[in-house]
């Protein structure tokens, strides 16, 4: 399994990519009507990397972030993974709530649901957008959210994906608010066997 994940070639990776622009394009969009403030993204960055190194990408295994987790479900099973710096999921709640910046100190469980509901948007925006581009079914699980290490999170993560191989193949796109007060990581994990379906639909072997 894993295999197949290291020996992608540029098509393939290009393909990948273009998925992840789609997907996060769309889910840019619903985060801005949400907030209602611009979201710029990155071009999403496809990389194959082991599980172990994902935290690195936001800032290191002790980092506290907020993390939603769902798996998807359908013809192209795979994980989403949204991580928010702490920081950043407080400031999304001030907005949400229309509190003044730096009100939110910790979560009870109205901002719990509130960030869940979030991840839920965005990963149905992603998912959607990924049905429409490849034609496969995907839907999303009820999300998991949980405030920890980075580290602390993906090891959750890890469970899920135990019998999926060490490697992950990660689609990665980042949104910063135009402020610049909300940062956050939005993570496309495909199982390693959904990978020659996804390929093969958008028409790269």
């Amino acid at each position: 399994m894993t295999d197949e994940i290291l020996n992608l070639s540029e098509d393939q990776l290009d393909a990948l990519r273009e998925i992840g622009n789609v997907g996060a394009g769309n889910s840019a969009t619903a985060l801005s009507q949400i907030i209602s403030r611009k979201i710029d993204m990155s071009v999403p960055k496809v990389a194959i990397m082991p599980l172990g190194d994902v935290p690195d990408v936001v800032g290191g295994p002790d980092a506290m972030v907020v993390g939603v987790f769902l798996r998807v479900y359908g013809l192209a099973p795979g994980s989403v993974l949204f991580l928010l710096p702490r920081d950043s999921a407080f400031y999304l709640i001030d907005m949400l709530m229309g509190k003044e910046r730096g009100s939110t100190k910790t979560l009870d469980f109205m901002d719990e649901s509130a960030l869940m509901e979030i991840g839920n948007i965005l990963a149905g925006s992603y998912l959607n957008a990924l049905s429409h581009f490849t034609k496969l079914t995907l839907l999303p699980s009820i999300p998991a959210l949980a405030l920890d290490m980075a580290g602390a999170i993906l090891s959750v993560v890890l469970v899920q994906l135990g019998q999926m191989g060490d490697h992950a193949l990660v689609i990665e796109t980042e949104f910063l608010s135009e402020d610049d007060g909300i940062r956050g990581h939005f993570f496309l994990i495909p199982d390693p066997g959904s990978l020659n379906t996804i390929l093969t639909a958008v028409g790269v072997k």
